[in-house]
């Protein structure tokens, strides 16, 4: 069974949590590079991209709009649990299997161990971009301006939970900056991210833990960023980064980024952090375990046919 998720280029922070988490929670020898079959952790990575003839095993995976809907009429389908009801909903299946996103499981191992993070007290709020505008934008730069400590969604994922389990606050356009912070018990600020396509899938998972979300309008950090949010264009392209990245845009690059910081450093003060209802994420981890569970041992005794549309 090939554990399988998006592997951009660059990575990107959610997508490879699948790496940390799923070896240490399935047992040695299940996962293999064996692609007639494949494990869908993290990510929202339900389509029909995937491989028609492999056998789909989904836990906590969501359904983003990145690509069409699956066909589950093929019977390549299990479902042990979606990341919310948003996906459930699509797919057309039983509201009990929307249970959360996959990486609530961090929980379950103690992951990060308590060595790998400092102590929170003193040390600066923290801040993670998505993977697109760090491509696009300047954030380290705003980031030090705003006095924020910059967590940058391509380093290893490792790393960055130690950095997160050791913040006092995590502000983040990338939804799983957020939710990882949400299961260690770290106070959150969700910012809007520029590109709507990657909006939707926050409210799937927020859906599922009974969350309303305040998310913040993210200040453009550059130029780029500027035109990318009046255009609804991604501009990551060589001809805008010639365009809006030369020495005559320079000054304006470096106003826009005071003004970003300026606005980020105001949200860090004044926004209120969100937590999600403690009780109902212990809830929704033991269901994700239980279902885990229940997967295992079908697959001891030969069932892999888990959970059916309804």
């Amino acid at each position: 069974m090939k554990l399988t998720w998006y592997r951009g280029n660059p990575p990107n922070f959610g997508d490879e949590l699948n790496g940390l988490i799923w070896p240490r929670l399935l047992p040695p020898g299940l996962l293999d590079e064996d692609g007639t079959e494949l494990f869908l952790g993290i990510g929202s990575i339900i389509g029909n991209d995937l491989p028609a003839a492999a056998r789909k095993i989904v836990a906590g995976s969501g359904y983003g709009g990145y690509s069409g809907l699956p066909d589950l009429s093929d019977g390549r389908w299990s479902f042990l649990w979606v990341r919310g009801p948003l996906t459930a909903s699509r797919l057309g299946l039983d509201p009990s299997l929307a249970i959360t996103d996959g990486a609530v499981l961090l929980r379950a191992l103690g992951w990060p161990p308590p060595a790998a993070a400092a102590p929170a007290e003193g040390r600066a709020p923290a801040f993670m971009p998505h993977v697109d505008s760090v491509a696009r934008g300047d954030w380290p730069e705003v980031c030090r301006l705003a006095g924020l400590r910059y967590l940058d969604p391509r380093r290893p994922a490792a790393d960055l939970l130690a950095e997160i389990a050791a913040a006092p606050l995590v502000i983040s356009e990338a939804m799983h900056g957020v939710i990882v912070a949400d299961a260690l018990r770290c106070p959150w600020i969700a910012m809007q991210p520029l590109i709507p396509l990657h909006r939707a899938k926050w409210e799937d998972w927020a859906a599922s833990l009974g969350l309303a979300i305040r998310r913040h309008v993210l200040p453009p950090s550059n130029l780029r960023e500027r035109w990318s949010r009046a255009t609804g264009l991604y501009a990551t392209g060589r001809r805008s980064r010639a365009l809006f990245d030369n020495a005559l845009t320079g000054p304006f690059n470096a106003a826009v980024a005071r003004r970003a910081a300026e606005d980020l450093a105001g949200i860090a003060r004044r926004a209120e952090p969100q937590l999600s209802d403690g009780a109902r994420l212990e809830t929704a981890t033991a269901r994700c375990l239980e279902a885990l569970d229940r997967f295992l041992r079908g697959r001891r005794s030969g069932d892999t046919v888990l959970s059916l549309r309804a």
